[in-house]
């Protein structure tokens, strides 16, 4: 069994994985089948009120060389989530992450992190007009630091596998131009580190373009940022 516990230092170790997969909450990600398993992640609160977010899989694997016979997503995820921190990635906290297989030799599998506060899904930001509060400066600063996240994350070789808007949160706090401004990556259950820098950046960039809703000066914007702190040009990000 491979387990991960940053938190619930009050349980024992050997009962961790059952203490959490007990927990019980609200549905965010209703199960899907996939993967010869299924997956989903439910909202619960700790017991210090801590909201947490726990992705629960049962049978949900991936295969690869290193594991031919299946490996629990959750654990490819936690190996992306360690690793981006260290490259000053802001990611969410994991609290617990634990696998083990059931009488029946199925892999059961958990991943619980705590929730980003104060921060909001970047569509949902715009939705509720939040370039126009802040303004344009602010916005242009938004741009920049989405762009020094992803080319810190690519630069250690790491492609996200599946970057939508939908994966990027945003928390804007302050007054006027001087507003601060910070970014999170989320969603990693795809990710994996590539043979190089460019190929990680070249896969997640141009799919983080098809699936944008930005106007093309604000990707123009986006594109040139990223490209200076990636140090490199990517081809194919800008017509």
């Amino acid at each position: 069994m491979a387990v991960e516990c940053v938190a619930a230092s009050h349980i024992a170790p050997e009962e961790r994985f059952d203490y959490f997969w007990r927990q019980q909450g609200e549905w965010v990600e209703e199960p899907n089948r996939r993967r010869g398993g299924e997956s989903g992640v439910q909202r619960v609160m700790s017991v210090n009120g801590r909201l947490l977010y726990s992705k629960r899989q049962t049978g949900h694997i991936y295969r690869s060389l290193l594991h031919p016979f299946g490996r629990p997503t959750v654990l490819r995820e936690r190996d992306a989530l360690k690793g981006l921190r260290q490259l000053d990635v802001r990611v969410p906290e994991m609290v617990f992450c634990g696998a083990r297989r059931d009488p029946q030799h199925r892999w059961k599998a958990l991943l619980v992190t705590a929730a980003l506060d104060g921060f909001d899904e970047i569509e949902n930001w715009y939705a509720a007009g939040g370039r126009e509060q802040y303004g344009e400066l602010v916005h242009e600063r938004l741009l920049k630091e989405l762009a020094g996240t992803l080319a810190r994350m690519h630069k250690g070789r790491w492609q996200h596998g599946c970057l939508y808007m939908k994966h990027v949160f945003v928390r804007v706090t302050g007054e006027g131009d001087s507003a601060s401004v910070d970014v999170a990556l989320l969603d990693f259950e795809k990710c994996r580190q590539r043979l190089t820098a460019y190929r990680a950046a070249s896969h997640d960039m141009r799919q983080l373009r098809r699936h944008s809703s930005w106007s093309s000066a604000d990707w123009e914007k986006l594109s040139y940022f990223y490209e200076t702190a990636f140090g490199s040009a990517i081809k194919g990000l800008t017509k």
